[in-house]
């Protein structure tokens, strides 16, 4: 099979779709490997690496889309690249189409089959693709948390350990998965005090067990989450429904009760946000004020530190892009249920029930589509 990797070109992304020891892995398998000059520079892996893994190297990202069969990227396609798109690509990345329309509408009238690294699922609601990127983002949440509640940076000038004499930040944590457990660890790490709220209260249960009585935990209701979120310094929202929207948990009006320089970082960006006030931001420019609190919404947030991100996903979807590529992708999720659930279109049909219910579009069986 052939298999392409463009240079990613959203804002400030600098993550590789395939580290050349991925490459090498593919080419042994007997497959061919285009990658895009320079495509993971900024993520300290050279070309040099990946032509002596056994990548040819082009120069042009229309020649690399063109040659795909499969087309690996890490962030979903960009109005610049829509042109790219044609019937006979299968496109693996990942896409959150929940919380972009004009995208899903893209893909479905170009037909494009399209596999969501965040919608794969294992039986028991893993979600294999996504856990990397989750640990990155929740380790991440803390680190820029702390830096924006620094008064240079629009904060109210507090440290999040404290020192002696003195209180250390209140951080509330909204979800238990990947990404908010791996918050903690860091939160707590650097000294402060930390809450997390969750609806599922067996994952409570293993976070206090986990976490040995270095956090709390709260059964999240509106009203004690209102009390939590209103009371602290940072407020982390890490809520994730797979392949949906995000549900908003964080309103205004809580924010409006909130002391100003106080910091909300909001992890589930990807998929719309669980703050109402969430809007996507960028690297270069990744704050902005509601009411004197300041949101962090950045929408890629693991490309800040891309050789490890890279890595790391690497790791987690080279399994399944072997499956696609042995098999071809019809047949690799026939025999494969949690690699079947990343699909989201294909021949001009939405197949993820989230993604047709957020754009409130036809919802085409995925048994029919892998028929």
């Amino acid at each position: 099979m052939r298999i392409c990797v463009p240079t990613e070109v959203k804002n400030n992304e600098y993550r590789v779709a395939l580290t050349p020891s991925g490459v090498h892995d593919l080419v042994l398998a007997g497959h061919e490997v285009y990658v895009q000059k320079g495509a993971g520079a900024a993520s300290s892996m050279t070309d040099g690496e990946y032509s002596d893994a056994g990548a040819t190297l082009l120069d042009d990202a229309a020649e690399v889309w063109a040659r795909a069969e499969l087309l690996l990227k890490v962030k979903e396609p960009i109005a610049s690249e829509y042109d790219y798109f044609r019937e006979d690509l299968v496109l693996f990345t990942y896409l959150h189409l929940a919380a972009d329309r004009a995208l899903t509408e893209r893909l479905v009238a170009d037909r494009v089959t399209a596999i969501a690294y965040e919608t794969v699922q294992l039986p028991g609601g893993g979600l294999p693709l996504l856990a990397p990127m989750s640990e990155v983002a929740g380790r991440l949440a803390p680190t820029m948390g702390a830096t924006t509640l620094m008064r240079s940076y629009g904060g109210l000038g507090l440290l999040m350990s404290g020192v002696p004499g003195t209180r250390p930040a209140r951080v509330t944590i909204i979800g238990g998965g990947v990404a908010g457990a791996n918050a903690a660890v860091i939160a707590v790490g650097m000294g402060a005090d930390v809450t997390i709220f969750d609806t599922n209260v067996q994952r409570l249960r293993y976070l206090d067990d986990h976490f040995q009585g270095r956090i709390k935990t709260a059964a999240s209701n509106p009203l004690d989450l209102d009390r939590a979120v209103t009371a602290s310094d940072l407020v982390i929202g890490s809520v994730l429904i797979p392949g949906a929207r995000a549900p908003k948990l964080v309103t205004n009006d809580m924010v409006s009760r909130m002391r100003p320089g106080s910091v909300l970082v909001d992890i589930a960006v990807d998929q719309g946000g669980c703050f109402e006030d969430t809007h996507p931001t960028t690297h270069d420019d990744p704050t902005f004020l509601v009411h004197g609190s300041v949101f962090y919404c950045v929408a890629n947030m693991p490309g800040a530190v891309p050789n490890t991100a890279t890595s790391a996903l690497t790791n987690a979807t080279l399994p399944y892009i072997r499956q696609i590529a042995r098999l071809g992708w019809t047949q690799a999720l026939r025999n494969d249920p949690a690699l079947a659930a990343g699909l989201n279109t294909t021949a001009g049909t939405v197949v993820n029930p989230g993604v047709a219910s957020a754009h409130e579009l036809e919802l085409a069986s995925l048994e029919g589509a892998l028929a």
